[in-house]
């Protein structure tokens, strides 16, 4: 784990990939966030479950109790947003606000992806759309909705699926576009596996905006029995190879079909990922 600790101090930005309600997941991205900081590293840190309406609490908060991680969830409206428990996210903000680390709210407002997901791109920053070519399909496009599709366990119609594609090109636009807006010695962004792939996810947004800057994004990635090689998982994602600079292989959270589950929970709302991947 040294040489990943390294490799990842080493890059501008780190984009650390999570299943959202795994708890190692979030004990392994504040353990590289510390091994940075020990290296003289001050990154902003950015998290995909904040939104840009909550960036205002959330400079609040850091003004009035710069150290209070516990408190953080509450005061940007976390338990409402239907992300998993702040609990599982307070080790990383514990390590950010001991360090002095900005914190960033990276993502797209609820109401705007959903608005993009139904074709609406004017609730978009033209300058977003234009820089990033939202307004025309990806050159991945067939992928990507390969990818939507299998994020939703095949359960989602057909018709909505070009839609979620420009809604998730258009919240790594974002992301990228706050991760360059709100370095100071870098940025570290956490978000779910799906939006650090490098070969359609954020690291593709950032390579429009920095391409000259080093970006080291690793992926959290469950064992599934019978999986022995890497290929394994790549079929996952729909690749030959795995679509990440590094892998953390980790334990299950544990048993749960999460397509049964997803199952049960449709119709999913087009602003949320497929539980703990994307």
């Amino acid at each position: 784990m040294t040489a990943l600790a390294s490799a990842v101090s080493a890059a501008r930005f780190a984009l650390l990939g999570e299943r959202h309600d795994h708890p190692e997941h979030h004990e392994f991205q504040a353990w590289l966030l510390r091994r940075m900081v020990e290296s003289g590293r001050r990154p902003a840190l950015a998290f995909e479950m904040l939104d840009t309406t909550q960036a205002p609490a959330l400079a609040r908060h850091l003004a009035t109790a710069p150290r209070d991680a516990a408190g953080l969830g509450d005061a940007v409206g976390w338990g409402a947003s239907g992300w998993p428990d702040w609990r599982l996210y307070q080790p990383i903000a514990v390590t950010a606000l001991a360090a002095g680390l900005p914190i960033i709210a990276a993502n797209l407002p609820t109401a705007t992806v959903r608005a993009v997901a139904r074709g609406d791109l004017a609730t978009l920053d033209p300058a977003l759309v234009r820089r990033h070519a939202l307004d025309r399909p990806a050159p991945a496009q067939a992928a990507l909705e390969d990818e939507i599709r299998a994020a939703h366990c095949g359960a989602l119609p057909d018709t909505l699926v070009p839609g979620m594609v420009t809604a998730q090109r258009a919240r790594d636009a974002e992301m990228a576009e706050r991760l360059v807006a709100g370095q100071r010695d870098g940025a570290v962004l956490i978000a779910g596996a799906g939006h650090v792939r490098t070969d359609h996810g954020v690291p593709r947004a950032l390579a429009v905006l920095a391409p000259e800057a080093g970006v080291a994004a690793v992926a959290f990635l469950e064992v599934a029995d019978g999986w022995t090689a890497p290929a394994d998982y790549a079929a996952r994602f729909g690749a030959s190879r795995l679509p990440f600079d590094y892998v953390w292989f980790t334990a299950r959270a544990d048993n749960v079909d999460q397509c049964a589950r997803l199952r049960e929970r449709a119709p999913r709302s087009p602003e949320r990922d497929q539980p703990g991947a994307s």
